[in-house]
């Protein structure tokens, strides 16, 4: 316990060092802002900038859109940034060999594992409540939330994919020993969720629906039960991740 509270302090502490976790922060402050800024304001941009030849009638905007962007924002951009950031999380010191050092002084090897996955889900967990929290707060002060339904539901399986993402990463790292293969990895593994995803009998239980089906839940268009269901295979498929990172980190050293 004593190994994984340091090293995790340490992981911590790099990331701070480095910038990462401010990169990191920043995007998804900036996006906390914009969700509900561009949904107030894009109608009335649209209008501006359009011929006055072109006529066209935009609805009101409501807090539905302040989560349209907040879902897609996190999603698309936000996780792309937070998997880079995190591509070399694992990579890095293997390459450099830094571990090997630690690991003679007395390391516990699967500390390091779970030290670098408590790390990133820590940072991934903060940059994302700021974001919720920034967003949630102008889209009250806007809109009313009635309308809304599943809220809880949606933005806690969005988080777990992004913990799926997290274990992703560093086993990939792991894998190829370098950020590229942990990049490819992840990329890889999301782009076969993705096409899986047009099969109706494995969309219930496909990861991506957790990300792809965020907005039909908040309009009861999508079932709690069918989200329910992908987000446990998500946590199993994160479980099994970690596991066998875990594994391949002890046999390989």
């Amino acid at each position: 316990m004593r190994s994984f509270l340091a090293f995790t302090k340490k992981e911590l502490m790099e990331s701070t060092r480095t910038y990462k976790l401010f990169v990191l922060l920043t995007v998804f402050v900036i996006f906390g802002f914009m969700n509900p800024i561009m949904a107030k304001v894009m109608p009335e941009l649209l209008n501006e900038f359009l011929p006055d030849s072109i006529t066209i009638t935009l609805e009101e905007p409501k807090a539905l859109d302040s989560w349209m962007q907040f879902f897609k924002n996190v999603s698309q951009t936000g996780m792309i940034v937070m998997v880079i950031v995190f591509s070399g999380i694992m990579a890095n010191e293997i390459s450099k060999g830094t571990l090997t050092i630690m690991l003679t002084k007395g390391l516990q090897r699967k500390a390091v594992i779970l030290s670098k996955f408590a790390a990133g889900v820590m940072q991934w967990t903060l940059a994302y409540i700021l974001c919720f929290l920034i967003t949630y707060l102008y889209t009250i002060y806007f809109w009313s939330m009635n309308e809304i339904s599943n809220l809880g539901l949606a933005v806690i399986s969005l988080w777990v994919f992004g913990i799926m993402l997290v274990a992703l990463t560093i086993f990939g790292g792991l894998l190829f020993k370098n950020t590229y293969g942990a990049l490819l990895l992840t990329g890889g593994v999301v782009m076969i969720f993705t096409i899986l995803n047009i099969f109706p009998k494995i969309k219930p239980y496909n990861p991506m629906t957790l990300v792809s089906d965020s907005i039909p839940l908040l309009t009861r268009d999508f079932l709690p039960r069918d989200m329910i269901s992908a987000l446990v295979v998500t946590i199993v498929i994160t479980v099994v991740v970690l596991v066998s990172a875990l594994v391949d980190w002890i046999r390989l050293n």
